[in-house]
């Protein structure tokens, strides 16, 4: 039996590379005005999108443009619930428009962060997205309390795992302020992607061994070199033998 993978980035942050990297992937998570993003970016993306047949998602996230939603705001749990309706809300209507099924959310930066280990901020979130509809996948880090809400709302769950980032013995993602937090060389990434796909561990920052559950694997879209490693990736994948495949297609085939 071929193993599938979701392989998804993030789109719509204004850093170039999209037209590059959408051929690579299988899902977006469209930045909808939080922490990047507009109206024109939303409708470019979802173009993109529908033309490589890559399923849609939304990124929200704390809407702060001025730090790209990576610092962590102090919002209570109804203003949360609120700002991921709202962005949510704004790219589902685009994809109505323009005739593209939205097939998940994922948060974006220090709200995902957040998320990932505080069972609050993820109640509010996955709530969210059942608000929105309660047939959208969730995307989130592997093992948290993301994880946990949205199961307890009745969400379809894509535990995600990160290509380039760097792990805690925790498994929580390496603040990115600290050493180690992003990998920088590709041959290093694609060694962490082949130990979490073929062991189900990712080696922690501190050598210890983790383990991890993998249905989705994300590519950060601002990097510099974004496209490049994105075919990397996509090449290395399909080595290994697995089909790079969206959830909700997947779902369809089964």
């Amino acid at each position: 039996m071929i193993q599938s993978i979701d392989f998804n980035c993030d789109l719509g942050e204004g850093c170039g590379s999209d037209a590059a990297i959408v051929p690579c992937i299988s899902s977006a998570s469209i930045a909808c005005g939080g922490h990047a993003g507009d109206t024109q970016s939303m409708r470019e993306a979802i173009a993109l999108c529908l033309q490589h047949n890559v399923a849609i998602g939304a990124h929200p996230s704390f809407v702060d443009r001025a730090h790209f939603g990576r610092r962590e705001l102090s919002l209570p749990a109804a203003e949360i619930h609120q700002l991921v309706v709202a962005q949510v809300g704004t790219l589902a209507a685009l994809c109505q428009e323009l005739g593209a099924p939205l097939q998940h959310v994922k948060p974006h930066g220090a709200l995902y962060n957040l998320a990932a280990r505080d069972p609050a901020t993820a109640a509010a979130i996955a709530q969210a997205v059942h608000d929105c509809d309660p047939g959208l996948y969730l995307y989130a880090l592997a093992g948290s309390e993301l994880c946990t809400a949205g199961q307890r709302r009745g969400l379809r769950v894509a535990e995600e795992v990160f290509a380039e980032r760097g792990y805690t013995a925790a498994g929580q993602l390496v603040p990115r302020d600290q050493p180690g937090a992003v990998i920088h060389q590709l041959q290093d990434s694609l060694a962490q992607v082949r130990g979490m796909l073929r062991d189900g561990t990712v080696r922690a920052v501190d050598g210890q061994a983790v383990a991890i559950h993998a249905d989705t694997l994300c590519l950060h879209g601002d990097r510099q070199d974004a496209a490049a490693f994105a075919q990397a990736l996509r090449d290395a994948l399909q080595a290994e033998g697995y089909a790079i495949t969206a959830p909700a297609q997947r779902g369809r085939h089964a």
